[in-house]
């Protein structure tokens, strides 16, 4: 099973304000570049987002819908690598104290990942988590707090 967590030392806030900005997903998935908006108003349900996949010298299109969304603490996407396949990606982001716990559950849906999706896939998206959430962390700690947040 495909489910990591990391502890974020910010606010649920300034979790949620950097996961609802659709310009930021860039900066903690893996892989993603050149991110635009889609449709929609981003993380509503049915927004979507349009990015390439980079792997090495090879790239793809991709697509990330949202098919779950409850702000500030869950968002569901639908990742589309194209070739690749679909993935499913939840977030969540709960207090931990006056920190924020963040968990990532990712599983294979469709194509080639779903259907080899095995203990070793799990590996792997094990360390692509672990490279996320750090970037996540990243991404958080290094932005102003919030307006509402006292320093």
């Amino acid at each position: 099973m495909a489910v990591r967590h990391r502890l974020v030392e910010r606010s649920v806030a300034d979790v949620w304000a950097v996961l609802a900005d659709s310009t930021r997903y860039g900066d903690w998935v893996v892989g993603t570049s050149d991110t635009r908006p889609g449709e929609g108003v981003w993380p509503q349900v049915g927004s979507g987002i349009t990015y390439k996949i980079r792997l090495g010298r090879w790239s793809v299109a991709g697509s990330t819908v949202v098919r779950r969304c409850e702000a500030p603490h869950v968002v569901e996407l639908e990742a589309d690598g194209g070739r690749l396949g679909t993935a499913r990606i939840a977030v969540e982001v709960r207090p931990w104290g006056e920190n924020a716990l963040v968990t990532i559950d990712e599983h294979p849906l469709r194509g080639p990942a779903g259907k080899l999706h095995n203990a070793a896939v799990d590996a792997l998206i094990q360390l692509r988590h672990r490279m996320m959430l750090a970037r996540l962390a990243d991404a958080v700690e290094k932005t102003p707090k919030s307006a509402h947040e006292p320093a």
